[in-house]
């Protein structure tokens, strides 16, 4: 599985536990988040510590999340961001419409508290 998923009541930490993220396994990111939503979960973690390349499926992936947790009054965060995949986020902007944090922790806390 390239994705490890820890569910608590309405909130999610999804590890990717992908090199790269991209069109190959964002389906399968995407799949889990839809899942997960419709489970009742509001609130994800995306902890991206072990991917080094993101391409624009894995963007996709990530803009999913984000959208699924706005639509039902939920808070998505990301983490763990390399830097090539910081650099892209940063490229494409996102940095001013996500929230990103350096941790799962942070995230967490983050959260809870906006």
């Amino acid at each position: 599985m390239d994705f490890i998923v820890e569910a608590d009541k309405n909130t999610a930490t999804i590890k990717t536990n992908v090199d790269r993220l991209n069109a190959g396994n964002a389906s399968e990111l995407k799949a889990e988040l839809v899942m997960l939503n419709k489970n009742g979960v509001n609130n994800i973690v995306i902890d991206m510590t072990k991917t080094k390349f993101c391409d624009s499926s894995g963007l996709s992936a990530v803009l999913v999340a984000n959208r699924l947790c706005k639509d039902t009054g939920g808070k998505f965060a990301l983490c763990g961001l390399q830097s090539n995949v910081q650099k892209l986020i940063e490229i494409a902007q996102l940095d001013k419409v996500l929230m990103i944090t350096s941790g799962v922790e942070e995230a967490l806390t983050a959260i809870q508290n906006n």
